[in-house]
């Protein structure tokens, strides 16, 4: 049986744990560009999405005081996929490429959750962390399903930036949700829906109806919690200061 405590104390600062994820990044660009001739647009492109990604993941950290833990850990190797799959994606022509680096990424995202629950681990900014990386995933993948079915599968990338968007004139819809199974397993449906849709074998219509599909589903959610946050809104129109977590 593992040392809960051990894992629970064996937490790195953010640029150490940032770091570590650069020189990962650093290795899997070289990998691909060894093996799928990933280009230098395409490894431009991944490296500003890390960069960009570690210097906002380092202020939120060093504002919340977290020291990065195991789950952190496997997140931060999400992050290295998905930007990984942002370059070849800006690269073009590396369907099978994309695939190999988004599937583990949608993969690690059933890992990260029970890692910290059994270290003990579980935080805020843990939960945070990893919400935005799904949710840069999702547009990642919508870029890239968008030259073979249209620009209406942006929608799916782009509706949770929309409403963080519009939380910003309806501050409302900045109050937590309560916990809901149906939310995630929509969630989840999105990446893979989006992986089906660019799997090169997967005929055309089929992957419009599996994106169509996940995006009904989608948009269902969304217009659930916006519906639930507005009726429980206090009658300034803000956030009200305790709601169900």
């Amino acid at each position: 049986m593992p040392d809960l405590a051990a894992a629970a104390d064996a937490r790195r600062s953010p640029h150490r744990a940032l770091a570590g994820a650069a020189a990962a990044q650093i290795a899997v660009l070289a990998a691909l560009a060894a093996t799928v001739g990933l280009g230098p647009a395409g490894a431009a492109v991944a490296a500003a999405t890390a960069a960009a990604g570690a210097l906002l993941t380092a202020r939120a950290a060093l504002r919340a005081r977290h020291r990065f833990g195991p789950a952190d850990a496997v997140t931060l190797a999400r992050c290295t996929l998905i930007a990984a799959t942002a370059g070849l994606v800006a690269d073009g022509a590396h369907p099978w490429a994309v695939l190999g680096t988004a599937a583990p990424a949608l993969a690690l995202d059933l890992v990260d959750g029970p890692v910290a629950r059994r270290t003990r681990t579980a935080t805020d900014f843990g939960a945070r962390f990893d919400m935005e990386a799904d949710a840069f995933l999702l547009l990642v993948l919508s870029v890239a399903a968008a030259p073979l079915l249209g620009p209406w599968t942006l929608a799916v990338g782009g509706m949770r930036y929309a409403f963080a968007a519009a939380a910003r004139w309806a501050p409302w819809l900045s109050a937590p949700l309560p916990p809901g199974r149906a939310r995630k397993v929509v969630a989840a449906l999105q990446g893979v829906a989006l992986l089906v849709a660019l799997a090169p074998l997967t005929p055309v219509p089929v992957a419009a109806a599996a994106v169509a599909v996940a995006l009904a589903l989608l948009t269902w959610s969304f217009g659930r919690d916006v519906r639930w946050l507005h009726r429980t809104r206090n009658p300034a129109g803000t956030a009200p200061e305790r709601v169900r977590t």
